[in-house]
This record gives C-alpha cells, sequence and structure tokens, in this order.
C-alpha cells in the first residue's frame, strides 16, 4: 500500500484561486441537490482559553474516486504570536475500500481557497451580473481571497474594505490597488462601506454583527462566510427578513452555527426548514434573484462536500504532475 504524500508547496502549485477550482466547488455544492450526497453534521470543538476552534469535516459524492476527511484548527490570537490563524489537514480515502490515498498537508490552504471559491459560486448565482462595487468586512487572509475570488466572476472595479483594525483596512487597500488593481478605499464606519456596494462580503470572526441590516439597499447581495460556529455572528439577525431571498450553504448548518442561527434565535423566522439551499439554486430547482432590485444573501458555513471536491482535484492533479512523495 503506498500513500502520496503532499505539502503546502505543492498543493499551491496543483490547486490555484482560478476559474477551474471556482467550477470544481460549484459543481460539489450543486450535487448535493441530488440527495445522494452523505454528509454527516460538522464535528466542531471551541478551545476558549485560547481563542481556538476545531472543525472536522467529511462527505461521500458518487461519482468522485474518494472523499476527504478534513481537521482544521483555527486560533485567532496567532497572528500575535507570528502564527498563522487557521491551518490543518487533509486525509483522502478511496471510496471504494477505505484505504488511504493521501494526506494532504495544506496548512488550511485548500480550505482557504474552497472557501473562496463558494464565495465566488454564491455571486454568481445570486448578484446581479454588472455588479462591480464590493465591500469587505475583515482584512484577513480570507477577505483577500474572497475579492479576489469575487473578481473572477463579477467585473469588480472598485472596493471599500472596512476591519476592526483601520490601520489594517488602509494596508489591505493599498496592497488591493497595487495587487489587483481596483480603485479601493478603507472606512473607518461600517455604513459607509455598505453604501452603493453591489456585494458585501464579511470574512470575519465576529462575535457581534459588523453589518446592520439599515444599511442595506435594494440590488445587494450579501455573503455572510465569517459565521462557522455557535457563537460566531456577524450580520444583524434583521438582514435575513430583510433580505428578499435568503439562501443557506446548508439549512441543516445554518440554522446551527451560520447567520440564521442568530435569526431563530430573536424569533425572526420560524419555520426555517423550507428555506432555499444554494445547491438548488445553481440546480435550477429553487428560484434564485427575480428581480435587480431584490436583496439577496447567501449564508455559507462551510461543508464537507467542498473539501472532498478540492482534496480530490489536488489528488488528480498531483498524480499528473507527478509531484509529492510516495510513503
Amino acid at each position: 500500500m503506498s500513500i502520496l504524500i503532499l505539502n503546502e508547496d505543492n498543493l499551491r502549485k496543483v490547486v490555484p484561486l482560478d476559474l477551474e477550482s471556482i467550477a470544481c466547488v460549484r459543481t460539489a455544492i450543486e450535487s448535493l441537490s441530488s440527495g445522494q450526497v452523505v454528509m454527516p453534521p460538522i464535528l466542531s470543538m471551541e478551545i476558549p482559553q485560547h481563542n481556538g476552534e476545531v472543525d472536522v469535516k467529511t462527505a461521500f459524492v458518487p461519482g468522485l474516486d474518494g472523499f476527504a476527511v478534513k481537521i482544521s484548527p483555527g486560533f485567532f490570537d496567532n497572528p500575535k504570536l507570528g502564527l498563522p490563524s487557521l491551518n490543518g489537514l487533509m486525509v483522502l480515502f478511496s471510496a471504494k475500500t477505505g484505504i488511504v490515498d493521501a494526506v494532504l498537508l495544506d496548512n488550511g490552504y485548500l480550505t482557504d481557497i474552497r472557501t473562496a471559491c463558494a464565495g465566488a459560486v454564491a455571486a454568481q448565482a445570486l448578484s446581479r451580473p454588472d455588479s462591480h462595487v464590493a465591500a469587505i468586512y475583515g482584512t484577513g487572509l480570507q477577505a483577500r481571497l474572497q475579492l479576489e475570488a469575487l473578481c473572477l466572476v463579477r467585473p469588480i472595479d472598485s472596493v471599500r474594505i472596512w476591519g476592526r483594525s483601520f490601520d489594517k483596512a488602509q494596508a489591505m487597500a493599498s496592497e488591493t490597488v497595487n495587487r489587483l488593481g481596483l480603485e479601493a478605499v478603507a472606512c473607518k464606519d461600517g455604513a459607509d462601506a455598505a453604501s452603493g456596494a453591489d456585494i458585501l462580503v464579511t470574512t470575519t470572526p465576529a462575535k457581534q454583527p459588523v453589518l446592520m441590516a439599515d444599511w442595506l439597499e435594494q440590488g445587494q447581495h450579501v455573503t455572510a462566510m465569517g459565521s462557522d460556529a455557535d457563537y460566531k455572528n456577524e450580520i444583524d439577525p434583521a438582514c435575513v427578513t430583510k433580505a428578499d431571498l435568503y439562501v443557506a450553504d446548508r439549512v441543516t448548518q445554518t440554522r446551527k452555527l451560520g447567520e440564521l442561527r442568530t435569526a431563530i434565535a430573536g424569533g425572526l423566522v420560524t419555520e426555517p426548514e423550507g428555506l432555499p439551499e444554494l445547491s438548488g439554486i445553481l440546480a435550477g430547482s429553487r428560484t434564485g434573484r427575480q428581480s435587480d432590485k431584490d436583496i439577496t444573501l447567501c449564508d455559507l458555513t462551510g461543508m464537507g462536500v467542498q473539501d472532498t471536491a478540492i482534496a480530490t482535484l489536488a489528488h488528480q492533479r498531483a498524480v499528473e504532475q507527478q509531484m509529492g512523495a510516495v510513503f
């Protein structure tokens, strides 16, 4: 028995953030609409003494040769120590035998990529095609990747950036001008970032809302992707009911971990079971945006199906390009 070992450098080479990676994640999310995917609930553990958490995600997707089990720690005080907030690894098993095919020592890289891709898929499905002004809430790596992915699927030419640290927001704005060639401005007030934006993306580990319902305007799309634990809350719960269309990546997850959770707790949503999921929008079995004036909101908590898809893609490409070490 041989196992392919892939390190972060290998994986960065075989899985860049590009349209093919976005298409891979889009296909994975859409596959959920078939009802054939096996995706158990997320195993999640909080480590409050060190501002940390650990998530374990997996899914079996019929038609793919393997399934991934991902272990993803997030320790949000790490930057103070000069360490990244996220790391982790994925193990890819044969779907036929259960034998380990590969160990992907990505340090969280593949999670970062598939999360950014999911944001792009949500924007493709729900935002206006002519959306060109983005507002990004957050200044970390995922904020940068979400913006980069968004630029691949929408004609973004201007971005407003808000962060808890204005200095970090300014630094990201300067970097955005140099790296992506966009008009970029840092905002001290979150309301200023939202005003006139076409697409708003929240990318923080906030426990109190950073985006308020009163700030939302007709025609906007919101992708809320930072709330992936039952103690997080990035957006005002009233945003869920102000939106003309609320879409979950998985209702069973968003009602426990996502922004839907706080809307239910506040009594704003009483029957979540019938809410649409992104997979249904992509498959055409659920109705998406109906007009340019609609406010749409996509609640992303991250799903094991995305991890299996991106790990399978990485393994296939690594084998083709003869990368990695065989153990």
